[in-house]
């Protein structure tokens, strides 16, 4: 399961954020997206965990739980879907 991490302290680093999951179980991934232009992190980025309970569970133990002085968010992250091609008239 891809859980969306939303604000973050741009001072907390991808290894905080695994070290942080990793407390609920196995972490598949985990990426802080970076501004291009600043090399600073944006204040949020994306965890994958292959077991949708620990994953669950993370979410909601981690949710709203203070880290580095910001209330961070976490939720599934919303799986984008491709356009719908069979539209087209």
């Amino acid at each position: 399961m891809k859980l969306l991490i939303r604000n973050l302290a741009r001072s907390t680093s991808e290894a905080e954020i695994c070290a942080l999951f990793e407390l609920h179980g196995s972490v598949q991934s985990c990426k802080l997206v970076i501004d291009k232009n600043t090399g600073i992190s944006k204040g949020f980025g994306f965890v994958e965990m292959p077991r949708q309970g620990e994953a669950k569970a993370a979410m909601k133990t981690l949710n709203g739980k203070e880290i580095d002085g910001s209330k961070i968010r976490v939720k599934k992250a919303e799986t984008k879907k491709a356009p719908d091609s069979s539209n087209h008239d």
